[in-house]
């Protein structure tokens, strides 16, 4: 699974590492329970797929772009990466993961959109019928509310009315938070497995790895939620008449609306789901790797 300098374990631990829903069995059970074996050709099956192959693509990119630094800068892949190197590695992954998160996180948005919209009419209808009727939610369908049928289809209309523009809608924004967002994720998850890791010791423990990992995730959410703000504004933003014209115009019209505490909603909800998010992912992804790597 390697070659001279680039390997391809780290693309795979980053798929096991990332193979969460809280875990896969976890989602594929929910989705059965909530929706039968049809909820897996519609849009809940969608964050099971995307989330895993996001990963790999995020750590196997990160751990092959630090070696292809140590080789051109020190003349060996393996040699150690410095604070410099880390930073420029983090920021091209970030850069990187734009080209396949923006569509990604625009159809799960979409999706979950269309699924509130029909849960308010639902309600409302259910709040009109006469007293003493007893209608389950369930039964109150509003098809016409519904775009799409599935992830597949929202692309397909997406590319059909946009074009591929369409489909990175508020893909500025996440240049703005991820760039410095995987910095502020790679770069003190190593500072923190460094300091958590005995001078004697040649690998940081488990332990080690799966605090570093969840301050480091905790830290990352935190700081990337007003972009992450912005984006999913941008994103959501499906009308015929955009509401927002581009990245500074959602930035200006959400602060004159809202203030700037609009920027950091949900941020103390980010710190605290994005620490055992993240002490797993990277448990996980580097327990894989010591695996590949003694066999």
């Amino acid at each position: 699974m390697t070659s001279k300098n680039f390997r391809l374990d780290d693309f795979v631990a980053g798929w096991i590492g990332g193979s969460g829903y809280q875990n896969t069995l976890h989602c594929i059970l929910s989705i059965y329970r909530k929706e039968t074996v049809m909820g897996f050709f519609k849009g809940m099956s969608f964050p099971l797929a995307s989330i895993t192959v996001y990963n790999s693509v995020v750590f196997g990119f990160f751990s092959n772009t630090q070696r292809l630094i140590s080789k051109y800068r020190y003349g060996d892949g393996r040699h150690p990466c410095g604070m410099l190197d880390l930073t420029v590695a983090s920021m091209l992954t970030g850069l990187i993961s734009v080209g396949l998160g923006a569509p990604v996180d625009l159809v799960k948005i979409r999706l979950q959109m269309q699924t509130q919209m029909v849960l308010a009419e639902n309600l409302q209808l259910a709040g009109n019928v006469a007293n003493g009727t007893n209608i389950p939610l369930r039964s109150v369908d509003i098809p016409n509310q519904r775009l799409y049928r599935g992830p597949i289809h929202c692309i397909s209309s997406i590319l059909q009315t946009q074009g591929i523009q369409g489909l990175y809608r508020g893909a500025g924004a996440m240049i703005l938070r991820d760039v410095p967002g995987y910095a502020l994720y790679f770069i003190p998850y190593a500072v923190f497995c460094d300091l958590l890791t005995p001078s004697s010791s040649s690998s940081p423990h488990p332990c080690s790895i799966w605090l570093a990992g969840g301050l480091a995730g905790s830290i990352s959410w935190v700081t990337a939620t007003p972009a992450d703000v912005v984006k999913s504004r941008m994103q959501a933003d499906a009308q015929l008449q955009k509401k927002y014209k581009g990245v500074l115009h959602c930035i200006v019209q959400s602060y004159r609306a809202e203030g700037a505490e609009v920027f950091f909603r949900g941020a103390s909800v980010n710190a605290i789901r994005g620490f055992p998010m993240s002490s797993t992912m990277f448990l996980m992804y580097e327990l894989s790797l010591q695996f590949f790597r003694s066999h």
